[in-house]
């Protein structure tokens, strides 16, 4: 008598797909964060540094900034965001 050969053995059943994951709001610890604050500041530009630097005049005192994005001299006034010069404000 010819025996039954035994059943293949079944793949697994294919498994839901996890739920993509949360993105979390960042938490912020400093009065301006860069990651959920739209502020600008504008400053003075005191003196233009190589490779589009500037260092410019703040409240706090003198900052390095980049002013690669605009065209701005010694004495112009800025809008920074982030590090990065944003516009000239006209004088």
């Amino acid at each position: 008598m010819i025996q039954p050969e035994p059943a293949a053995a079944q793949p697994p059943a294919p498994q839901p797909a996890a739920p993509p994951p949360v993105a979390q709001t960042p938490e912020c610890h400093d009065d301006i964060c860069i990651t959920c604050s739209d502020t600008a500041v504008a400053v003075t530009i005191a003196r233009l540094l190589p490779d589009g630097l500037a260092l410019v005049d703040t409240e706090a005192g003198q900052e390095e900034v980049s002013v690669a994005l605009v065209t701005a001299g010694v004495g112009d006034t800025i809008l920074v965001h982030a590090g990065e010069a944003i516009a000239v404000v006209p004088g």
